[in-house]
């Protein structure tokens, strides 16, 4: 296959721009999975929340957009899984399935293979479709987290949504912009837009 062939097959994420391999997949999966577990260690406490500010929400909709649906879905399900049984890697050095925010953990989860999806039709290309490719992941987020904050601590849904969704949506804007310059420039910089 020529490079050229490659640079204008559609359907390409940045991973796909290292030659395919088992070896590849594994790589990026321990390392996606790692990168979302040190970005949780990144950890703001908010007042009257039981859910941080952390970099993991940046480092899940990272790996799931630049790995595609299936090796993003496969970092977070390693991630979580782990996590689950006890890596303190969650946000602030923790650990387990039941603390009020492992909701947000499982929809990054979903996030990551929804935003691996969207990237793959090109939704990283530009500043404005990777805007709202980040929208939606972050909408997949809350879209679990939330509700399962209410079942966790048994908050009303308005409670839930000032102490699970409110605070951090300055927060969610800065990591879109981050990705609106990241990852267009990643595909600029590689020569292969979309």
């Amino acid at each position: 296959m020529s490079t050229a062939s490659v640079v204008t097959r559609p359907g390409l994420v940045l991973a796909d721009l290292l030659p395919a391999s088992r070896v590849r997949d594994i790589a990026l999966v321990a390392g996606g999975t790692a990168l979302t577990g040190l970005a949780a260690q990144i950890s703001v406490p908010v007042p009257g929340s039981p859910v941080p500010v952390t970099g993991q929400t940046f480092a899940a909709l990272l790996v799931g957009t630049a790995f595609g649906a299936r090796l993003g879905f496969l970092a977070l399900a390693l991630y979580a899984a782990a996590g689950a049984a006890g890596v303190p890697w969650f946000a602030g050095g923790t650990s387990g399935a039941f603390g009020a925010s492992f909701g947000y953990v499982l929809g990054m989860l979903l996030a990551a293979t929804v935003v691996g999806a969207l990237a793959r039709r090109g939704a990283d290309r530009s500043v404005l479709r990777t805007a709202g490719t980040m929208v939606v992941g972050s909408a997949v987020i809350y879209a679990v987290g939330v509700p399962y904050l209410m079942a966790a601590t048994g908050m009303s849904l308005g409670a839930a949504v000032a102490a699970g969704l409110t605070p951090f949506l300055i927060g969610d804007a800065v990591k879109a912009a981050l990705a609106m310059g990241a990852l267009p420039a990643a595909w600029k910089l590689a020569g292969r837009r979309g």
